[in-house]
């Protein structure tokens, strides 16, 4: 499967990264090369023809409890699954030089696609996210994710991914 995106390395160019949101700026600055090294987050980085970061995205491993889903959900799961495993979108951003540009999207679909590819592998029943803000959350809600009550995460079922990509 080709991605546009590649796994962070120490070559790439990302002093200059910033998206206007100082949590997901300082984070890719001085924490991702250790989340990675330390196997608790892969690093995914959209490049410019100069190795300048124009995006990236996170992905993990997560569970999310049961009661966290909508009845809908939850009543076609087996009831013995107390803990429901699922792949975590941590953060997923974009250089504000390269705004307007629909990277967002792509960074988007490609760990949807990443999630995806994986969950052939190791079981993932969904994608959840944590959005930071409502533009976030407005952003998240485009393609499909819905809101958990209670949690502040959103949810987009691995079913949901396969739709999303047939549509295309």
């Amino acid at each position: 499967m080709n991605y546009l995106t590649v796994p962070l390395h120490s070559s790439h160019k990302k002093e200059s990264f910033s998206c206007g949101k100082p949590l997901l700026d300082n984070y890719l600055h001085t924490q991702a090369k250790q989340d990675v090294r330390r196997k608790l987050s892969a690093c995914f980085i959209l490049l410019d023809d100069e190795n300048y970061v124009k995006g990236y995205y996170t992905l993990s491993s997560a569970v999310i409890q049961r009661e966290l889903l909508p009845e809908e959900i939850r009543g076609k799961l087996p009831p013995s699954y107390v803990d429901l495993p699922t792949t975590l979108l941590g953060r997923l951003a974009v250089d504000d030089k390269h705004r307007g540009q629909r990277n967002g999207e792509l960074l988007l679909m490609d760990a949807l696609q990443r999630s995806l590819d994986v969950s052939t592998q190791i079981g993932s029943m969904a994608v959840i996210v944590d959005p930071i803000d409502q533009d976030a959350v407005s952003f998240y809600q485009k393609f499909g994710f819905i809101s958990l009550p209670d949690s502040g995460k959103m949810f987009l079922s691995m079913t949901s991914v396969v739709e999303l990509f047939a549509g295309q």
